[in-house]
């Protein structure tokens, strides 16, 4: 349930009730907003609980969360959360984030050159696979701890932090120690075991919406990271798996206007995986971006027909950079601005 609290309220008042809350046994989670504070209550719901806390001082009213989910929802925070994943980079602001770089790492010289193609086009995120969930196990599947080794100096050396794939509840450890963003791939999106060790690190995190995986269970699976302490979550639409064969996935562009009205989580969109066309990219990043996302995920890489990895979905450089400039005329549009070399462009 959450309470609403009168606007007269003093720290003192607040600390009063917090300490009510837990006298019960429950957690108390405070949203302090620019009209109302609002104390979420997180625990079992009894019969009696919400006259307890209704005759407190200060409090305005009372009110049952319906939603499965308490800590994702829009109810419990109702101001849009804004992630900060270092080097003076936010998601869910007003400026948009993008993250760029190839799929997969290849090798040391083709991250760092990576780095530096997606930066000098405006990108401040740089992405990279080091552990590959593949179709197929005689595929190219990642180089390892190496490649997170190569991953954070490239990040490093040009001032952008770092977003690599975890799929392994073994590797929580050396992913942490290199990355700054802990990805969820779709195909790990309900691995509940995994979600729970990632909600016990202070690391943000990404989590990728399943192939399958419908919005409210997308929500539970955010729940699962904030119920263990990591409030840092980002959602992540990446298209879900349909009938239609003419692409790789749908992109479902109705759930970033459904999510931000259901949840105060910020929301990136992954054209790449969405369509596995990189001629599809720039529209559907566009309309992405129309629709309230926070921000993109872009596959790029120098030279896609030789990609270990989607090469189909990646954008070459100048590809890239073009879609840079047709977001920031969208961007601009929805008041919203790009970082980097596109950020007064789209003001």
């Amino acid at each position: 349930m959450i309470i609403v609290v009168s606007p007269e309220a003093t720290p003192d008042d607040l600390d009063v009730i917090i300490k009510r809350i837990e006298e019960t046994g429950r957690q108390a989670h405070l949203s302090v907003g620019q009209e109302r504070t609002i104390i979420g209550v997180i625990g079992t719901d009894e019969p009696g609980l919400e006259d307890i806390f209704q005759a407190l001082p200060r409090v305005e009213s009372v009110h049952r969360v319906t939603r499965p989910y308490k800590l994702a929802s829009r109810e419990f925070h109702p101001a849009d959360s804004v992630i900060d994943v270092g080097y003076g980079v936010k998601i869910g602001g007003t400026e948009l984030a993008v993250m760029a770089g190839p799929c997969s790492i290849e090798n040391e010289e083709h991250i760092f050159d990576s780095a530096r193609a997606v930066k000098a086009a405006g990108a401040n995120i740089l992405r990279g696979g080091a552990f590959k969930p593949r179709t197929s196990p005689y595929t190219f599947r990642g180089l390892g701890e190496e490649g997170l080794r190569y991953l954070h100096a490239a990040g490093k050396a040009h001032g952008l932090p770092v977003i690599t794939e975890l799929m392994s509840v073994r590797d929580i450890d050396v992913v942490c120690e290199y990355a700054d963003i802990i990805q969820i791939g779709a195909r790990n999106m309900q691995n509940f075991m995994l979600l729970d060790e990632v909600g016990r690190v202070k690391k943000p995190v990404m989590l990728k919406r399943g192939l399958s995986g419908q919005v409210e269970e997308w929500l539970l699976a955010a729940e699962y990271i904030m119920a263990q302490g990591n409030p840092n979550v980002i959602l992540c639409e990446r298209g879900i798996r349909t009938f239609e064969t003419a692409y790789r996935n749908t992109f479902d562009v109705n759930a970033i206007p459904l999510v931000r009205e259901l949840s105060h989580l910020p929301i990136i969109a992954d054209p790449s995986h969405g369509t596995g066309k990189a001629s599809l990219v720039t529209p559907v990043a566009m309309a992405a971006i129309a629709a309230g996302a926070d921000g993109l995920m872009i596959e790029v890489h120098n030279n896609p027909d030789h990609a270990l990895s989607d090469g189909a979905q990646s954008l070459t450089y100048e590809r890239f950079a073009s879609m840079m400039r047709s977001v920031g005329a969208v961007a601009a549009a929805v008041e919203r601005t790009l970082p980097g070399v596109w950020a007064s462009a789209s003001a």
